[in-house]
């Protein structure tokens, strides 16, 4: 495809007349189609329908004869332990299994810094605090940090991991508390720290004594293909820097069984897993043991979970696939879109020309696609260039995909012809100097 830069001013009017009226066409369809959340299909959640089964509950005890329908077991059955432990490769000693998100546990943590502290005064009490950001991220890490008052610094994401020459220079301030990501499939990039960028984080020796790194591993067995990314243990990387005490590693079953219905888990240190069981013993009895029991029995080790997820990913391929290769067909070549490949997770990066992600938001929203908002990937909701989009293909049938990828790479092209005409005009010279 010719790049759109080299086009003459009337060969991209006429070009952006010919789009005009195929986004006409696409208005008329009366589309009704969702890309705006990572949500698992209904083929997905088929998946695990064996998980209702009435049987995986008789009896409803676990293998010490503990029963699950009773108060007790604050920090999750043993079974449910020794899968996550499986998992994470940590010691089931330094898990604490919840309810069904870990959403809710970096809230709850966050939180509990800012009442009580993380190893000292709360954060509350002490002047503005600061949390790093790998951008693009995760639009909900950014509105708990938001909610709770926590200024967030954006750090740019590199192929490897967050910037790491700026985050050591960043942690040398005191008021910078915490840093917050997801390491393997990062959302929306799809990309996995190196062992160095693990390394390096593991050897931060932050100003702040209650400096924190929550360490969202959302995807760890979240492959689409077999060749998988690997993770270095953030925990044996810290143990051998002596900064176990800088991170809480959470994850969860959301998109494993039932992102409504699953099990989640929280890993620390021995010290600060001791403060939180502490704090959680004021919260609560305990969580809900049955569905503890009743993941356990369904997926017996961590070999079944792997089994499962290849189940996963056979879903889940095509659909990646159909947006790359609409990707590839639309904008390849045209010098006004990249895009991530990635190996798992559940989204696909899409940068468009600057200036142009919230008016492709708009054009899909008015002709029946839904998009994450656009800037939802940036601290605030600011994307200082507004080029970044988060393609969610996870949730809408192939057939759907197909129409929301071509609707989604016209508005793309419409968009960038506009903001190309912009700066031929007059004016958009003038603003240009």
């Amino acid at each position: 495809m010719q790049e759109y830069g080299s086009f003459s001013a009337q060969e991209r009017a006429a070009l952006l007349e010919q789009l005009r009226e195929e986004y006409a066409v696409f208005q008329g369809l009366g589309l009704k189609l969702d890309m705006s959340r990572g949500k698992p299909g209904a083929d997905q959640l088929d998946l695990s329908a064996a998980l209702l089964d009435a049987a995986l509950l008789d009896p409803p005890k676990t293998e010490t004869g503990f029963d699950c329908r009773n108060y007790g077991l604050l920090d999750g059955i043993p079974e449910a332990k020794r899968l996550f432990a499986a998992l994470l490769d940590l010691p089931a000693e330094q898990i604490l299994v919840c309810g069904n998100s870990s959403l809710n546990l970096m809230y709850d943590y966050l939180a509990q810094c800012m009442l009580f502290g993380a190893d000292g005064e709360p954060w509350a009490a002490q002047k503005k605090i600061k949390f790093l950001c790998p951008t693009p991220g995760y639009d909900r890490h950014f509105s708990i940090l938001e909610h709770l008052g926590i200024e967030m610094i954006a750090v740019p994401m590199r192929e490897n991991g967050p910037d790491m020459a700026f985050v050591e220079q960043l942690v040398r301030d005191e008021s910078v508390k915490g840093l917050i990501c997801v390491p393997k499939y990062s959302n929306p990039e799809g990309k996995t720290y190196s062992d160095e960028t693990v390394c390096r984080l593991a050897a931060l020796h932050p100003a702040a004594k209650d400096f924190r790194v929550i360490w969202d591993n959302a995807y760890l067995v979240h492959d689409l293909y077999d060749a998988t990314d690997p993770l270095l243990n953030i925990f044996t990387a810290a143990r051998d820097c002596g900064t176990e005490d800088h991170f809480i590693e959470v994850t969860s079953f959301s998109k494993i069984s039932f992102p409504s219905a699953g099990i989640s888990a929280i890993a620390a240190s021995p010290a600060n897993l001791a403060a939180i069981q502490a704090r959680m013993a004021i919260q609560t009895i305990g969580h809900d043991k049955l569905n503890q029991l009743r993941h356990f029995r369904f997926f017996r080790d961590a070999r079944g979970i792997y089994d499962h997820m290849q189940k996963h990913a056979a879903i889940l391929r095509p659909k990646f696939e159909t947006v790359l290769a609409a990707l590839e067909q639309d904008l390849g070549g045209a010098g006004i879109a990249s895009w991530t490949n990635p190996r798992g997770g559940y989204f696909i990066s899409l940068d468009i020309l600057g200036g142009c992600a919230k008016r492709t938001g708009q054009l899909c929203k008015e002709a029946g696609v839904v998009l994450t908002p656009p800037g939802a990937t940036y601290p605030y909701g600011r994307d200082p260039e507004d080029k970044n989009l988060r393609i969610a293909p996870t949730f809408p049938p192939v057939a759907e995909l197909e129409q929301a990828c071509a609707l989604l790479t016209l508005c793309v092209r419409i968009a960038a012809l506009e903001k190309l005409g912009e700066q031929e005009s007059p004016a958009g010279k003038r603003e240009q100097r």
